[in-house]
């Protein structure tokens, strides 16, 4: 028996796109493909008339159904596992899948949990910082021209998952953690490192960025945030305890005072 990527869990994330076309002729590949949500986040340009008039009758519903976002976070808070788009390799860029492989990895995650292929604006593609809300990165291999057009890139990764097949798994990937129990425990994280002066006050992103990197390797599951969020917590009251201790200490001493005869 054979398994298949879950489509009824995938989306299509659009971010920051310039132009209205690009928007319907991805939101066409995505439902020739089977996807049935795309979301767009903090587009420059939202004409529906444009918009629809390239995605045509058959991907008119998906348009009409589009959730539009003002921020990336705010669009990719519901998901368990996210996967960039890049065309740019090298320095923090290092890609994890081919398409094909990537599409086989997400057959056992996309059963249980919501997954979402983010795609960036068409003259720069994401940012690092837009990389960093990511799980899993991928580029499209292409020959000497590596800039493809968003809708292509789009129904490139679309087809991956459409075709992929595997022997039915044994073992299990349950619900993960999504974006927006990730981001408040990176947050708390960020704050206890400062609290004990783990990072620098002056970059503190540096060694967060590092830890990003490392805690992304493991499909956290919500408990498991929970387990780090309430750590996050008990260094913040043991560290007003001892703040607390240390002025009631120099309180109680009192200021010296130089006795004369």
């Amino acid at each position: 028996m054979y398994q298949k990527v879950c489509m009824e869990n995938v989306a299509i994330v659009l971010h920051d796109t310039r132009i209205p076309e690009n928007i319907g002729a991805a939101a066409r590949a995505a439902a020739n493909m089977g996807i049935g949500q795309v979301i767009l986040s903090a587009p420059r340009t939202f004409d529906m008339e444009r918009i629809l008039k390239v995605a045509t009758h058959s991907a008119s519903g998906l348009v009409e159904t589009m959730k539009v976002c003002n921020t990336l976070p705010e669009a990719l808070g519901a998901f368990n596992w996210i996967v960039g788009t890049t065309a740019r390799l090298g320095g923090t860029r290092r890609v994890n899948s081919s398409p094909a492989d990537l599409a086989v990895k997400l057959i056992p995650i996309s059963l249980d949990n919501r997954v979402a292929l983010l795609f960036g604006p068409e003259d720069r593609g994401l940012t690092n910082d837009d990389l960093q809300l990511c799980h899993d990165l991928v580029n499209i291999p292409t020959a000497e021209f590596s800039s493809l057009n968003l809708a292509q890139a789009v129904m490139v990764m679309c087809y991956e998952l459409f075709k992929a097949r595997i022997q039915t798994p044994e073992f299990h990937i349950p619900r993960l953690a999504c974006r927006y129990e990730l981001e408040k425990m990176y947050t708390d994280l960020k704050e206890s490192f400062a609290r004990i002066h783990y990072i620098n006050h002056e970059n503190p992103e540096h060694r967060l960025d590092k830890t990003r990197s490392f805690l992304s390797r493991y499909q956290l599951r919500s408990r498991e945030v929970s387990i780090i969020r309430g750590l996050c917590r008990q260094v913040a009251r043991y560290g007003g305890k001892c703040y607390q201790e240390g002025l009631s200490a120099g309180i109680s001493s009192g200021p010296k005072t130089q006795e004369t005869g």
